[in-house]
């Protein structure tokens, strides 16, 4: 018997009863479903993730004060663990480089009618290099600004429609707290970093926010290592210890009063958190390929029993006991396949829904499908049909022609 007439014979005994066939599929659609789906958001959430780490640069490093890290309403937090002298020394160790404090200025920003609540960072022209942070129009903070304590700051990419609507902000003044600003620049997109919006921020000089403040401690200090993260990181440690008095031999961070992060640190976790998410991903297809292949074998095994009289004819007028076998094979993968395929089509449709619903509250969250997942579906899930199907089709082949004909 040729393999294409086997194929058809096969394609009619899965299309004679549809409702059957679908019922059949449901597992395996629902468990390449779930895949598409989990592997999908794993791979929009890494973009994100990704996206927020690149940001850093390569080498880049940050001490916060305190045992948390810091953000913007850090300077309401009382931690005064990281002053300018620790920073003076900092400067002296060589494995890093770059220094750039951080002080964060409290206040509204205004235009006119117009006021924001972005983050006010007080930063020196080395804080953009560490970040990679570029101007979009104008200008960013430089030396001569810092140096020269002038009043001007550039906005990130969402302030300017935020404050200025559809007008140039370039030379306009700004209000921050009780000062006034010139704005001399426009800062590229960032997107999100550590799930805060980089582009809701007001940058101005170092010296003009450590005086309209007049803090004595830094918010926080970025910086790059110049070779290995490990030495820079124990460079920072030792020295911030022997300034503050800290006995730490077991590098318990629990008793520093600083933090000390690096993308590297991101990258790893990152990494950490992809894997679990295969391994979660992986659990979830097992498990229903796994209901949906039974339940597959069930529904052949059924068929099996209804036919027999069909497979007694058809060994009769000479189908040999492969044939019979092929043909309930090609019976059962086609029905694994179709329902992949179905699966398929679900799970990029919630895949793209869910995009749709989260990129309205992480802007940076974008539509991403798995191409090594999907593949990776389509294929346990003919997999599933031919191992589970093996058995129904060994039943089948097996049958007496004689028994079969007498079978009622």
């Amino acid at each position: 018997m040729q393999i294409q007439d086997t194929f058809q014979t096969a394609l009619k005994g899965v299309t004679i009863n549809v409702t059957r066939s679908l019922l059949t599929m449901l597992g395996i659609i629902i468990g390449v479903a779930s895949v598409v789906l989990m592997s999908g958001i794993g791979a929009s959430m890494q973009g994100v993730i990704l996206g927020q780490i690149s940001s850093l640069g390569a080498k880049s490093m940050v001490i916060f004060p305190g045992q948390q890290e810091g953000g913007p309403n850090a300077v309401s937090t009382g931690h005064d663990s990281l002053t300018f002298e620790d920073l003076a020394q900092l400067e002296k160790l060589s494995t890093v480089t770059n220094l750039a404090p951080v002080i964060f200025v409290p206040g509204k920003t205004i235009y006119g009618r117009e006021e924001a609540s972005p983050q006010v960072f007080g930063v020196t022209e080395k804080f953009f290099q560490n970040q990679t942070i570029e101007a979009a129009r104008g200008r960013m903070i430089d030396q001569a600004d810092v140096q020269g304590a002038k009043f001007v700051a550039v906005l990130g990419a969402d302030m300017p429609e935020k404050l200025f609507g559809g007008i140039d902000p370039l030379d306009k003044r700004v209000k921050i707290g009780d000062n006034h600003y010139v704005v001399v620049g426009v800062a590229k997109a960032l997107g999100s970093q550590f799930f805060q919006n980089a582009d809701e921020r007001v940058y101005v000089p170092f010296s003009v926010a450590r005086n309209v403040t007049g803090q004595k401690y830094l918010n926080y200090v970025t910086m790059e290592a110049t070779d290995s993260f490990d030495l820079a990181f124990a460079d920072v440690k030792s020295l911030l210890r022997q300034r503050h008095g800290i006995r730490n031999p077991d590098d318990d961070q629990a008793k520093d009063d600083f933090v000390v992060r690096s993308s590297a640190q991101a990258q790893e976790i990152l990494g950490t958190v992809s894997l679990g998410l295969t391994l979660f991903i992986t659990t979830i297809a097992g498990i229903s390929l796994l209901v949906g292949g039974i339940g597959i074998m069930n529904i052949m095994l059924v068929s099996v029993t209804e036919r027999t009289r069909e497979i007694g004819l058809r060994k009769a007028v000479g189908a040999k006991r492969r044939d019979i076998l092929l043909q309930f094979l090609i019976e059962s993968v086609i029905l694994t396949v179709i329902g992949g395929l179905i699966g398929l089509g679900a799970g990029i449709g919630l895949s793209w829904l869910a995009a749709l619903v989260v990129s309205g509250f992480l802007s940076t969250y974008v539509f991403a499908v798995s191409v090594p997942s999907v593949a990776a579906s389509i294929g346990m899930a003919a997999l599933t049909g031919l191992v589970f199907g093996i058995s129904p089709a060994r039943r089948a082949a097996g049958l007496s022609p004689m028994e079969a004909l007498r079978y009622e």
